[in-house]
């Protein structure tokens, strides 16, 4: 198997550190194995995603020494995420709601009952129109899971899901969709991200076999940054952007060798090393899955 890793960066914002780690584990995995990295640009939320910090990511990615061998944005791939929703809707895995969060939240408080949708539309057979958003039709019994490089067995029980929208009102998808599918269509062998994003794996899981797929990626979520309170690293709190360390003088060399060294080390304990040295040793099975202090 050819390794195929990727980096989903959404340009809403600057590249965080956390990003640049995860760029940086899934460049590694990918030149120690002698597999394909690429960058696929999740832009689908066209009210925030700007071209400037499209452009800013994929500079400070190039400071970083990081290069990609395919790229691809996921605004030039709308028509493909609609046609897998719709073939979602013929084949009944999804359904439409036109229930207004109101309507939902009076529900749920006249039942007695928290959380979040309650599945009244899977059965009314709603219509195209406005405020009409399209869901997925959760399984009601089993569980969803993986074998986590990192973490171990993950597994979420399927009927504390909730029937979530995959594509919104003004029908654009909902990123779940396009990651889903982007995935299968690219190929994509291993997974490795933050562990803020292990809640929507089970999602992803669903759609992709929805759409026909009978494997898994390999998944690896890398453990959270902390800072010195052992804290989740916060822009309005922390020093997370890497443009800002870039303007302020530091060495890529550092800056990465620093990176690589928040959840994974070499054996023989040595923490700077060249770059040709890391890739060499780098094994995303040797990541530990603790926080890591950012200081």
């Amino acid at each position: 198997m050819t390794v195929r890793v990727r980096f989903s960066p959404a340009p809403t914002g600057f590249l965080h550190v956390g990003g640049a780690r995860s760029a940086l584990f899934n460049w590694l995995y990918a030149r120690h194995t002698g597999g394909t990295f690429v960058l696929r640009v999740e832009d689908t939320d066209a009210d925030r995603s700007t071209s400037e910090h499209v452009e800013a990511i994929g500079e400070n990615l190039r400071w970083l020494g990081l290069d990609w061998d395919e790229e691809y944005h996921q605004s030039a791939r709308f028509d493909r995420y609609r046609a897998a929703a719709d073939q979602l809707l013929v084949s009944g895995a999804a359904y439409r709601c036109d229930c207004s969060q109101e309507a939902v939240k009076a529900r749920l408080e006249a039942s007695g009952k928290t959380g979040g949708y309650d599945g009244h539309c899977r059965d009314r057979g709603v219509g195209p129109g406005e405020g009409v958003v399209v869901r997925f039709r959760t399984p009601d019994h089993g569980v969803t899971g993986w074998d986590d490089v990192i973490r171990g067995r993950v597994e979420f029980e399927n009927e504390l899901l909730e029937d979530f929208v995959i594509v919104r009102s003004n029908g654009v998808p909902m990123f779940h969709v396009a990651n889903a599918y982007d995935d299968l269509d690219m190929g994509i062998t291993h997974v490795v991200r933050g562990e803020d994003l292990v809640n929507t794996t089970p999602r992803v899981l669903l759609l992709r076999a929805a759409m026909g797929a009978d494997d898994q990626p390999v998944y690896a979520h890398l453990p959270l940054i902390v800072n010195e309170k052992r804290q989740k690293l916060s822009k309005r709190r922390d020093d997370v952007s890497v443009g800002d360390y870039r303007d302020r003088g530091y060495l890529p060399e550092a800056m990465r060798n620093y990176l690589v060294t928040l959840g994974w080390g070499a054996k023989d304990g040595v923490e700077i090393r060249p770059i040709e040295e890391i890739i060499e040793l780098f094994d995303i099975v040797d990541v530990n899955n603790a926080p890591r202090s950012s200081t």
